[in-house]
């Protein structure tokens, strides 16, 4: 995968815009637990009381606070209220929230950021704890004695009917301060949510006390807090779809390039580097391979980045819920890993044979459909049967096996999640019991423990993921990295003016990549314009490997190739093709229109040339005897036309071109002799100031060439004319002799 990071660049604005969604998006899915539990936990539990702080609280409750606090700790509160006195100016906008006001003095809250709200919390909800102690002591005589002594009050030395905040004022200073501390030693050791709860009870009491609707204050909490979570909840969703697409079009695009980069890769190959990959293979690296690794980008962008934020913030997140379980995550944590790394161990081997597997069912599947009428010829129809059905049980039990594997992750998955859910419940009820959390804050520590898990499955997956594309990638990059063998020169030669088609091969040896021996050995002759230069020889001899050097579809081993006097090594090969028109063994054509394949040679040739060189090729009789004659429809890889058909359309297609050299690499084999002859005729005559190389085993078709080169296991054995050879060159009678009969020699 690292080999082909590159193709990732153009797209690096799009990632990071992406990263950025993703944070917004993580954030808002961390922040809807925390939303859930402030509704259990203040809109429910505390009426929508959120702190210790209150908007408003009377004159008089809040001089029995003062008596709990420290002289700095008082002057902090009374900062951040005004007061409020009856029939003032100020009274009238707070009277319809506040109606005591009518009659008692009031401190209003000042508009106080979170940060010193947060500081005053604490401070005024000790406050209100002790005022609600002792309020309780002078309620419930029962609990009046052992609370006194607790807190060191002598009730015998009070005497009956008193306030006993009256009492406290006329206390001197060091007994009202040891008396705070005590409670404060006190409070402490309930642990601030439940001194929070007893704060917030406190407040509730007093918002009633001054005629607060505290029923619609629950019901307004509730509906802000869950209208906030609405459009958490809108903002999450737009950040995932605007991920989703600019992951979508990262990986299309990126899978886009480097399969353009694999096709013209494949395209600038020499017959060398095709030896190295087979057809199958290629195709299932442009298809399958590049797949794999457009699902990994886009899972990366959607997982590999956004499951780190959940997972450390969902850690955060749920240890300020509730510090003491946070064991509970760890131990699911760890048996998640434990689980996957098994899976990863199991599985990976078998991501890693997939791919080859593929690759030999492409094979089989392409050599079935190619080969069909010999298979059918010799019925081996049932052993293709079992070959395909071999090929694809090896594929579909490797598949099979992964998916077991994965699959069998899902139960015990879903089993860790609801030990977890039952776990959490279970110690988060104690600890609810003990009031060291509320309720809310459970429900919360729950859901982060599930975002948890999710985020270390997630990351999890995608380490399972990429040892597949991991492979996948490997082999693109193996076809994109590879050395091509046949390159343009650095500063290429252009042909001399005006171009001669004369070719030259001067001591020309040739050895195919990792081959022990040459196929041609010191092979010279020349190709001089308007004249036919054949070549002939046994199967096997070297007579394509010859003529595939002039194209440079290989390059010689030893010796030089002149194409106008010039070493083709030395111009670019684009140049080099466009003077010649070849016409392979096999003749290919493309899906399409007969015309199609014909202007295939030259886009914008007029339809006198096309029919010229359709007449040339001996191909206008089957053409027009369809009636829609050039627009006829032409099946891929010509498997609607005979052999001959192919030959003559593809000989045609070299005519169209009007190229100055043309090389005929076995192409009239399928043709009969009527026809054989015909075109030739028809060839010499178009053909009059070209340079023609024909390969053959026919001596029909050479007999009339100005130029025979015999070759007999890749030497020249014999050159010169049809006449020549049948005196002097024993292979060539030999081969004419088995052909022709004596009259036909003469």
């Amino acid at each position: 995968m690292l080999r082909l990071m590159k193709f990732l660049k153009p797209y690096l604005p799009m990632i990071l815009l992406a990263i950025v969604l993703l944070f917004i998006q993580a954030n808002a899915d961390l922040a809807l637990p925390d939303y859930l539990s402030r509704i259990v936990n203040n809109g429910i539990q505390q009426s929508g009381v959120e702190n210790a702080v209150p908007h408003a609280i009377r004159k008089s409750e809040m001089d029995k606070l003062i008596f709990f606090m420290s002289e700095s700790e008082a002057e902090r509160v009374l900062s951040g209220y005004s007061l409020v006195e009856p029939g003032s100016s100020e009274a009238e906008q707070y009277l319809d929230d506040y109606p005591v006001l009518a009659s008692t003095a009031l401190y209003v809250r000042k508009d106080l950021e979170q940060g010193e709200i947060a500081a005053l919390n604490p401070i005024m909800g000790k406050a209100f704890a002790a005022v609600s102690a002792i309020e309780q002591m002078v309620n419930d005589p029962s609990q009046a004695q052992a609370m006194a002594q607790e807190l060191g009050i002598d009730l015998s030395r009070i005497p009956a009917g008193t306030d006993p905040f009256e009492l406290l004022a006329m206390m001197p200073e060091d007994q009202r301060s040891a008396l705070s501390a005590n409670l404060s030693d006190r409070f402490d050791s309930l642990g601030e949510n439940m001194l929070n709860q007893m704060a917030v009870r406190a407040v509730k009491v007093e918002y009633q006390a001054l005629g607060v609707d505290t029923g619609k204050l629950q019901t307004n909490y509730i509906l802000r807090t869950g209208a906030a979570m609405l459009l958490i909840s809108l903002l999450g969703g737009a950040a995932t779809i605007a991920v989703g697409y600019f992951a979508s079009r990262t990986a299309a695009g990126a899978a886009r390039d480097i399969r353009l980069a694999a096709f013209e890769k494949v395209e600038s190959f020499s017959s060398a580097e095709f030896d190295q990959f087979s057809t199958a293979s290629l195709v299932t690296r442009s298809t399958n391979d590049i797949t794999q690794i457009q699902m990994v980008i886009f899972m990366m962008i959607r997982m590999v980045f956004y499951a780190p934020i959940i997972g450390i913030g969902g850690v955060i997140r749920a240890i300020d819920k509730s510090a003491s379980m946070w064991w509970i995550i760890a131990v699911a944590v760890i048996t998640l890993l434990s689980l996957i790394i098994l899976v990863f161990i199991v599985s990976l081997p078998k991501f890693k044979i997939m791919q080859t597997l593929i690759d030999r069912l492409n094979l089989v599947t392409s050599e079935n459909l190619s080969g069909m009428m010999v298979i059918r010829a010799f019925n081996k129809q049932a052993d293709e049967e079992q070959r395909f059905d071999r090929a694809n049980r090896d594929l579909a039990n490797t598949s099979l096996f992964v998916a077991r594997v994965m699959v069998t992750m899902m139960p015990f998955i879903m089993l860790l999640m609801n030990l977890l859910s039952v776990t959490i419940l279970w110690v988060g009820a104690h600890e609810v019991a003990a009031a060291n959390i509320q309720v809310g804050d459970m429900i919360a520590f729950m859901q982060y423990a599930m975002q948890i898990v999710f985020a270390f499955l997630m990351m999890s997956m995608m380490f399972i993921l990429l040892p597949r594309a991991a492979v996948s990638g490997g082999r693109i990059a193996d076809v994109i990295e590879t050395e091509i063998s046949i390159k343009d020169p650095d500063v290429p030669r252009p042909f001399n003016e005006p171009f001669v088609p004369e070719i030259e091969f001067r001591d020309v040896s040739f050895r195919y990549p990792d081959a022990l021996d040459d196929v041609l050995h010191n092979i010279s002759f020349t190709a001089r314009p308007g004249e036919t230069t054949a070549f002939i020889g046994s199967t096997g001899c070297g007579k394509s490997t010859l003529i595939n050097l002039i194209p440079r579809f290989y390059d010689a081993t030893h010796g030089i190739v002149c194409v106008n006097r010039a070493d083709v090594r030395d111009v670019r090969q684009q140049e080099l093709r466009d003077k010649i028109g070849y016409v392979p063994q096999k003749g290919v054509l493309f899906s399409g229109t007969i015309e199609s394949n014909l202007r295939y040679a030259d886009e914008d040739v007029s339809e006198t040339t096309l029919r010229q060189a359709a007449d040339i090729a001996q191909a206008s009789e089957f053409i027009f005897d369809n009636p829609e004659g050039f627009e006829a429809e032409i099946a891929q890889g010509g498997t609607n036309a005979s052999g001959g058909q192919k030959q003559c359309l593809a000989i045609a297609r070299a005519l169209v071109k009007e190229p100055p050299i043309f090389i005929f690499d076995d192409s009239f084999s399928a043709l009969d002799f009527k026809t054989d002859a015909a075109l030739r005729r028809a060839l010499r005559e178009k053909t009059g100031g070209s340079s023609v190389l024909i390969v053959t085993q026919r001596v029909a078709t050479v007999k009339n060439a100005d130029q025979i080169i015999v070759l007999d296991e890749g030497r020249i054995v014999g050159k010169g004319s049809h006449e020549e050879l049948m005196s002097d060159c024993e292979t060539y009678q030999e081969i004419a002799r088995s052909q022709l009969s004596s009259e036909e020699l003469i």
